[in-house]
């Protein structure tokens, strides 16, 4: 009689229990998608944060790389007044210290293999010197953020 009356109490705690256990593991499986979907998510967050800021940054950089080029020009020109050309060369220092600290790098040329998706070929020579497809003279700089190209490097390749 007390093995009937265990039994009986026993099957309605399983009728109990069950259901709560169901929909324990349901509430479970739901908290570990939506956990999922949140690490997702700030991993995309984050992601589209970077290329956001590098984009702005390619954007503002573009705008000063034209100064660059004419500071580097200005120190190529001949001048008697050296005073005037450390002080170029120290403007020019200090604006590639400042991109570089932004993680602006120079696009390799002269010497490197052509790569469309860093040069831009403005000229082709006949060189028997030379390997094909290679870069003998730069006429700009081109510069980088990690993968992205600011602005390709104008060069002269050799066929």
């Amino acid at each position: 009689m007390e093995e009937e009356k265990d039994k009986k109490v026993e099957e309605k705690q399983d009728c109990i229990i069950d259901p709560k256990q169901q929909e324990l593991d349901e509430l479970n499986d739901r908290y570990k998608r939506v956990l999922a979907e949140f690490e997702n998510f700030k991993k995309r967050s984050g992601k589209e944060r970077e290329t956001l800021y590098n984009s702005i940054l390619a954007d503002i950089v573009e705008v000063f790389l034209p100064i660059v080029d004419n500071l580097e020009n200005a120190l190529k020109t001949e001048t008697k007044d050296v005073e005037y050309k450390k002080g170029v060369e120290l403007v020019l220092k200090q604006f590639k210290d400042i991109l570089k600290s932004k993680g602006v790098e120079e696009i390799p040329a002269v010497g490197e293999t052509f790569d469309p998706s860093l040069h831009e070929a403005v000229s082709s020579i006949q060189d028997a010197d030379k390997n094909a497809q290679e870069i003998v003279e730069e006429y700009r700089k081109g510069y980088k953020i990690g993968n992205k190209v600011i602005r390709h490097s104008m060069v002269v390749v050799a066929n």
